[in-house]
């Protein structure tokens, strides 16, 4: 077995005290400019690596974050997890990534053992937690970001999209091309994004003089399989429908393939819409209309602002609310 290159064999190499590599190792004062190059330079000939576990014991920090998302086989978070791994890397962390699968019992485990490894920080996408247990179970970590959820603390940060603004731009879309029977494929009850493009839903018939019909809402999970599930139910029960707005993308395509068991026209005799701007939603046939949203951005920024906040929380420690942009394609043209 090879013999592991320790800060001792440094040391004795360069001749100086173990003191003095672990101020070097740890970007400690104190040390000449000759001696700190004669250091480095046998640390990189030695290929000295430091003790996570010893830095760890030294900085009171373990270089990893916890990213928790609900759905990891969503194309719409793999690309937020991309985001938050880039700036990670860059600044030399490691991201545990965790699955909740849309349970919340699961996501308070998930959020107590990345307390448990100590973490330096969690980022938390779209929370199923109610108020009360996400506050409980944040206050074991330092810090923390949320992704689609707001805090209503300063002590939280925040990256948030305007889920309101993005269902009044799909719905007074679909307004604006004649449709008056809207339905809404809401997404799950605890989602707070679902109910904030709900509320935008509602403005926007409210605004052009329709009666809001809450039995034209429908709750449903934000996988394709309960999006046709849900799409033949609501079709089924108010065939007056001609439009239909869905909660994300993988609902819609959902709603594409309820149509086609249905034989019901897209969009000559059902418009659909969707959310996220994913892939896939260019890829089907007929191509998606959608509400972009910042995947990757919402991703790195919030990894950016968790970052600020373990370092000291300095000027660039601010949270971002971004804008959705409608993109039109062949499902509601």
């Amino acid at each position: 077995m090879s013999h592991r290159i320790t800060m001792a064999d440094v040391a004795r190499e360069a001749e100086v005290s173990v003191m003095t590599v672990s101020r070097v190792v740890n970007g400690k004062d104190g040390i000449s400019i000759t001696t700190r190059q004669r250091v480095q330079e046998i640390i990189d000939r030695l290929g000295y690596r430091p003790s996570t576990l010893a830095r760890s014991l030294v900085t009171d920090r373990t270089g990893t974050v916890g990213l928790v998302v609900i759905d990891n086989s969503n194309p719409y978070f793999s690309e937020v997890a991309r985001g938050v791994e880039h700036v990670a890397y860059a600044e030399g962390y490691n991201v545990f990534l965790c699955n909740t699968e849309e349970d919340p019992q699961r996501e308070l485990r998930i959020l107590q053992s990345l307390s448990d490894k100590h973490v330096d920080g969690v980022i938390l996408c779209s929370s199923r937690l109610d108020d009360a247990d996400l506050h409980s179970a944040l206050a074991a970590h330092s810090h923390a970001v949320l992704v689609n959820r707001p805090s209503g603390t300063t002590e939280i940060g925040e990256m948030l999209l305007d889920d309101a603004y993005g269902g009044y731009l799909a719905t007074k879309h679909l307004i604006a091309s004649g449709h008056r029977a809207i339905g809404y494929l809401a997404g799950p009850t605890q989602s707070f994004s679902g109910a904030q493009r709900g509320t935008g839903y509602r403005q926007a018939l409210t605004e052009a003089g329709i009666p809001l019909r809450p039995e034209w809402e429908q709750a449903c999970l934000p996988v394709v399989e309960n999006g046709t599930e849900k799409t033949l139910e609501l079709l089924s029960d108010h065939p007056e429908l001609s439009a239909l707005f869905c909660y994300n993308d993988l609902v819609a395509v959902g709603a594409l393939k309820a149509c086609q068991q249905l034989g019901r026209r897209i969009p000559d005799e059902l418009a659909i819409i969707g959310f996220d701007d994913i892939p896939l939603s260019a890829l089907v046939n007929p191509s998606l209309t959608t509400c972009w949203s910042p995947k990757y951005e919402l991703g790195s920024q919030a990894m950016e602002l968790l970052l600020a906040r373990i370092n000291g929380c300095t000027d660039d420690c601010t949270n971002v609310i971004f804008q959705p942009e409608l993109v039109i394609r062949e499902s509601a043209p």
